[in-house]
């Protein structure tokens, strides 16, 4: 950082001096010398400045002017996708795309051309050459001719390319790589990425282009880059899936758009991704309701109903510290479960190991299924298996009663699509409508639900 200079100058002359004199050397004036503080100029050029060049300024509009249609979303022909993002793009929209190395967020991108193919889509990578994008299509059996690849970093360029084409659909990979050469900074800096998603925002709000970048995330698993990233983009788009499945899990963060926590499932194959339009089907294709500890739960993912099966065991400790470990589950949430079982029920885990696992690779966050997991311990503990085709839903609380839920009409429905014969529901739902389908079975605490099945 420059230091700010300070030195005495003659009011008379302008005669410069380090130090302050009485009679000017130069003019042999009296008393003429007067501080002057100069402050430091930097030498680097300040280029800081997102600013969209050659756009026409805006004008102020009232609100009842303003007009729009409802249908304008685009279809990306994907229904999984365009369940997420709330029915398709939303036109002159911008659309953050993060995940993991290697998840499939390039293959995505590119299946949405495969899927629409009168879809204009200017297609900017860079992290891949041309040949390797066209190695990936024809492994996909891609065939668009309104696909345009550019490989380039170039922010500047991509921008002049995006108006010259005016594509339905521009897409950017990724945004850690693209640069803008008035900043020193390298690509991939703090720096960077927020001037050129700034620039990208304001070429879909101003040029009506509608933008999907797909961004890097950290070992953590969020979003690489400024925080503040997440706020300026209309969507957020999380792809998540674990290695030991082929499953892959498209959530909405955020949509500004549509509803949030909406998912939409997918499993990699050797062709690429494929929907999975019954979800639940596929994750208790291996239910076995003969072993014990085994239970099926409804949870919700945004409006979508899913089943999804619970494994527990519990076996006796051989440590001096009993161990609680999860997969797919909060650890303090069992614990607190536990201490429900061990105060209110008079169960006892001191000297008992407890391993709970949900399958599939679904994270379950809600506590909606609460009593399903109960039951799944319980039965682990005393080695019964619990009553085939009938799946659980309630909140449990501290004082083990079991509270209502919410939309318990959609569970239903999906308990009873799957072919379930039972479920139980949590009495404080007062749950009017009859089935002859589906036994319901109302229960007000933890109490009813042991002497029912154990």
């Amino acid at each position: 950082m420059a230091k700010i200079k300070k030195y005495f100058k003659c009011k008379e002359c302008g005669h410069k001096s380090s130090r302050w004199l009485g009679n000017c050397p130069s003019c042999h004036k009296w008393n003429t010398y007067e501080e002057v503080t100069e402050e430091p100029v930097s030498n680097k050029q300040v280029t800081h400045k997102a600013r969209l060049s050659g756009s026409k300024p805006v004008e102020p509009v009232k609100l009842s002017q303003i007009k729009y249609n409802k249908d304008e979303r685009i279809c990306t022909g994907i229904g999984e996708l365009d369940r997420v993002l709330g029915g398709g793009f939303m036109p002159a929209s911008f659309v953050l795309l993060g995940g993991d190395p290697g998840i499939g967020k390039s293959t995505l991108t590119l299946h949405i051309a495969q899927q629409n193919p009168e879809l204009s889509i200017l297609y900017c990578s860079g992290e891949e050459s041309e040949s390797q994008i066209k190695q990936r299509s024809d492994r996909l059996g891609l065939k668009s001719e309104k696909l345009h690849v550019y490989t380039e970093t170039n922010l500047d360029n991509i921008i002049k390319q995006a108006r010259k084409l005016q594509p339905d659909l521009l897409v950017v990979d990724s945004i850690q790589t693209v640069y803008r050469p008035e900043l020193q900074s390298m690509p991939g800096n703090i720096t960077q990425v927020k001037e050129c998603a700034s620039m990208l925002i304001q070429l879909a709000k101003k040029e009506h282009i509608t933008t999907l970048a797909i961004g890097h995330v950290t070992k953590e698993g969020d979003l690489a880059g400024p925080r503040v990233l997440e706020h300026m983009v209309d969507t957020v788009l999380q792809f998540e899936g674990d290695n030991n499945y082929s499953y892959r899990l498209l959530r909405s963060v955020k949509n500004r758009f549509g509803s949030i926590n909406e998912i939409g499932v997918f499993e990699m194959d050797g062709k690429g991704l494929r929907e999975i339009t019954n979800p639940s089907q596929i994750f208790i294709s291996d239910y076995d309701s003969s072993i014990s500890g085994n239970t099926v739960i409804c949870a919700m993912e945004g409006t979508r109903p899913l089943l999804l099966e619970v494994q527990a065991l519990v076996a006796n400790s051989s440590y001096g510290v009993p161990q609680r470990t999860t997969t797919a589950f909060d650890q303090r949430r069992l614990s607190l479960l536990l201490a429900v079982l061990e105060k209110r029920c008079g169960f006892h885990f001191s000297s008992q190991d407890v391993f709970l696992n949900i399958a599939g690779g679904i994270k379950l966050t809600e506590t909606a299924c609460d009593i399903g997991l109960i039951a799944a311990i319980i039965s682990s503990l005393i080695d019964k298996p619990i009553l085939k085709n009938i799946a659980f839903v309630g909140e449990v609380g501290l004082g083990a009663e079991v509270r209502a839920i919410s939309k318990i009409d959609q569970r239903i429905r999906e308990v009873q699509k799957m072919g379930f014969e039972s479920i139980i529901i949590p009495k404080a739902n007062k749950y009017k409508s009859k089935t002859q389908k589906l036994n319901i079975i109302e229960v007000s605490n933890i109490s009813e639900v042991l002497n029912k099945f154990f």
